[in-house]
């Protein structure tokens, strides 16, 4: 019995009785993780399915160990090679770490960090991970290939594509694949390709990113993880994340070879579009086939990715590119790929130049004055400031009434943006005004909207009218 040779594993390791086997979740993968403990001493035990598999997490961990790089260690396997324990490197899995933004859309400043300290390692799983590693080892393939890319482009044909009912041309649409598979195998470096590069595969401990899952491995480009990790297709990073995430990975990379960044972004949009294909392709195989709903609920989330790419298109495959526009506009999809979560648009404004008005035909909302409370703005030294700049928040701040005035407004908007999510509102509206719509009404403009973005998943947008500023949280 499997479970049998862990106790054993785990005993003959530690030389403590095993008292607590705790068999942890899984997404996607037959294999069946353990977390053992006796004692005062707790690791992980692992039962696969794939003796090839299990010899190459083994063989992979223990040369990536070598190398310095944050991986668990191996601490035995068993004779038949099908189960093997590992280090615990504990509970606080990256995914769960980033939910709040996942959830809202706004990534805060501890997310962000733990993201671009992620991305700051891949370089070094990716070259020092490549290092006199024996390619051979890897499973199921060594290196990618154009048998590798011809396997993932079926998957997204006949797993998705064929499943969705859309009617296309599958010669024309074959001719455009082998032009794509041309242009992905121009790049095919020394390096580790980690294959499923993503936040479900890295651990935090001690504010450091350690990486699990990576028994796909091989031989490929560095593209490929960049594109799976920043483009993972429910983790909706705004595009303002995305491109720090890039610059971040870009800055470590230069420290292994040199870098042209033109070059860089030209190939790396070329393996998102590829990445999101394969995404699509498991989403279908494991929701349509497999019966497992929850991938299927992913998939508006990948065809977000795919419209975004799409902005720009892919003219050098031209009938891909039509399928792939038709694919994102499918009723199916579209429905449920719309966000019906509520928008609170709030604005500031000068009195003397009218509240806006709400075009939405709600007409809900609030408009707060805010000319009860002290104006930076009689002052010389504030005039040339608005209420972001650093001067007059504090000024504001240090003088308090507009801290306790948004305490009232927080208690007012909360309790309407609850009632209106409950009852799947689409729409409300905050107006702050006050005499020239730049100073007092501008802070309590980006306060309130902060304030909610930080507690609710709702998208926020900020009007500063008189500024001509408008932008999104």
């Amino acid at each position: 019995m499997a479970n049998d040779t862990l106790e054993t594993l785990f005993e003959s390791y530690t030389g403590q009785q095993l008292s607590e086997r705790t068999e942890l979740p899984t997404s996607g993968s037959h294999r069946r993780y353990f977390r053992l403990k006796g004692g005062n001493i707790s690791i992980v035990g692992v039962i696969g399915t794939s003796l090839e598999e299990n010899r190459a997490f083994v063989a992979i961990s223990r040369h990536f160990k070598e190398k310095g790089l944050n991986v668990p260690t191996v601490l035995a396997v068993s004779e038949d090679g099908m189960s093997y324990i590992q280090e615990d490197l504990g509970e606080k899995m990256l995914f769960d770490l980033i939910a709040q933004g996942r959830e809202s859309g706004f990534y805060n400043s501890y997310e962000s960090n733990l993201l671009c300290r992620t991305m700051e390692h891949l370089p070094k799983i990716q070259f020092k991970g490549a290092d006199g590693l024996d390619w051979n080892v890897c499973y199921p393939q060594k290196e990618f290939d154009a048998r590798m890319v011809d396997f993932d482009l079926n998957y997204f044909k006949y797993c998705f594509l064929k499943a969705t009912g859309l009617e296309f041309n599958e010669g024309r649409l074959q001719d455009d694949f082998e032009r794509l598979k041309a242009e992905l195998l121009k790049d095919n470096d020394n390096t580790f390709l980690y294959r499923d590069f993503q936040a479900r595969n890295v651990i935090i401990r001690d504010g450091e990113p350690y990486f699990i899952d990576y028994q796909g491995g091989r031989r490929g480009p560095i593209y490929y993880d960049v594109a799976s990790f920043i483009w993972q297709a429910r983790a909706r990073y705004p595009e303002e994340l995305k491109e720090e995430l890039i610059r971040t990975y870009l800055r470590s990379l230069r420290s292994f070879m040199p870098v042209d960044e033109e070059h860089f972004r030209e190939r790396l949009r070329l393996f998102v579009l590829f990445r999101t294909l394969q995404v699509l392709g498991a989403y279908g195989f494991r929701g349509y086939f497999e019966k497992k709903p929850h991938f299927l609920a992913s998939v508006p989330y990948a065809l977000d990715n795919l419209r975004s790419l799409l902005r720009t298109p892919f003219s050098d495959y031209p009938y891909l590119n039509s399928i792939l526009t038709e694919l994102t506009t499918m009723p199916q999809f579209y429905e449920i790929a719309v966000d019906k979560r509520l928008e609170v648009h709030i604005y500031s404004f000068a009195y003397k130049k009218g509240i806006p008005a709400d075009n939405t035909g709600n007409g809900g909302g609030y408009v707060f004055d805010c000319r009860s409370i002290n104006n930076p703005g009689k002052y010389e030294h504030y005039r040339q400031f608005n209420g972001n700049d650093p001067e007059v928040i504090k000024f504001l701040e240090d003088d308090g009434e507009v801290l306790v005035f948004l305490e009232s407004v927080y208690k007012l908007v909360d309790a309407h943006v609850k009632r209106f999510i409950e009852r799947k509102f689409t729409h409300l509206q905050v107006c702050f005004g006050c005499t020239g719509g730049q100073h007092r009404s501008v802070f309590c403009a980006e306060r309130l909207a902060s304030h909610l973005a930080g507690r609710y998943n709702v998208k926020v947008k900020i009007t500063h009218r008189e500024l001509n500023i408008e932008k999104a949280l």
